[in-house]
């Protein structure tokens, strides 16, 4: 695979990751209204969210590619 593809495709997956991210952590106000149990739920998965999202932005890093916001 041509590496300029293969960066093109790791950067789409981590916007997608940073997309999927962004919308957990709004799932949590939501959950706020729900109860404790609710919150707690919503913040896992937003950390889950978060952590692959980063592990994709260290994979862009190896190959110098730097996304900042």
């Amino acid at each position: 695979m041509n590496p300029s593809v293969a960066h093109a495709e790791l950067i789409a997956t981590f916007k997608r990751a940073q997309a999927d991210a962004a919308h957990k952590f709004g799932l949590i106000q939501a959950a706020a209204k729900k109860g404790p149990k609710a919150i707690q739920a919503a913040t896992e998965t937003a950390a889950k969210a978060a952590k692959r999202r980063d592990a994709y932005a260290k994979k862009l890093e190896t190959f110098g590619v730097s996304l900042k916001d």
